[in-house]
């Protein structure tokens, strides 16, 4: 497969003028700049009200040849996950949120598990979760027993760190068959579309793909896009709505 590989990186934005500001898309490009299997880095702008859009167009768009830009209505990241992954020229897709809180160089220990069999692979941020605040931490780990004994994924520890990659055709199959996250809606508010990596990996798993978790270097970035009860709660209730979809046979 080395002969064959083609990534696309995914970043998935709203209202992201400040990391913009702080320069990680210039990193980013950088990177791809220097891997020359990195083939597109592709924005997925998820309805953004604020000078995103306009920092892109002014700054990066068309003065980089792999930069390419996606606009859609505002749907949450989920979605903005999905169409960046539909979209995707290439036959391996990494996403990333863009704060960077895991380095962007960290993508090497993710696509060579790809190319030794994977089809999806999963960053693991360590136990210490390095910056994060205590209640977040002990909230991770109470999420991680709840999950496990709801919906099971015994094999795999951090279903949330916002750094994954998959082969393009394993990501589209296992889309087809998601029922929480099937039709978009729009939204009024930001969403950080945590159950999604839920069901995404339930039903990769349910499909038979390998899935393998590879720690990665990861620090706490506060962002005013995660609103952590609001967001627990979501997962919580993505997670009843995935187990009761299992129950109904509906993934069958």
């Amino acid at each position: 497969m080395a002969d064959l590989i083609h990534i696309s990186i995914i970043f998935p934005i709203y209202n992201e003028v400040k990391n913009l500001q702080k320069g990680v898309l210039d990193k980013v490009l950088n990177y791809a700049r220097s891997q020359k299997n990195v083939i597109e880095v592709l924005i997925v702008d998820d309805g953004s009200t604020d000078e995103s859009l306009s920092i892109l167009k002014k700054e990066y768009i068309g003065k980089y040849p792999k930069l390419h830009v996606l606009e859609k209505k505002h749907s949450g990241k989920a979605f903005s996950v999905i169409a960046g992954i539909k979209h995707a020229k290439g036959n391996i897709v990494l996403f990333s949120d863009i704060d960077l809180a895991t380095p962007i160089e960290e993508a090497q220990k993710l696509i060579d598990e790809i190319v030794n069999g994977c089809d999806i692979v999963i960053g693991s941020r360590t136990k210490e979760r390095q910056g994060a605040p205590l209640i977040r931490k002990f909230m991770a780990y109470g999420f991680i027993l709840f999950r496990s004994y709801l919906i099971g994924l015994p094999t795999i520890r951090d279903t949330q760190c916002g750094f994954k990659a998959f082969k393009k055709k394993a990501a589209l199959d296992t889309i087809s068959h998601l029922k929480v996250y099937k039709k978009e809606l729009e939204l009024d508010r930001s969403s950080v579309s945590a159950g999604f990596d839920l069901e995404f990996l339930f039903v990769a798993h349910k499909l038979g793909y390998k899935i393998q978790e590879v720690p990665v270097i990861w620090r706490h970035v506060e962002t005013k896009n995660v609103n952590f009860l609001t967001d627990s709660f979501e997962a919580i209730r993505d997670l009843f709505r995935v187990k009761l979809n299992y129950i109904r046979g509906k993934y069958s």
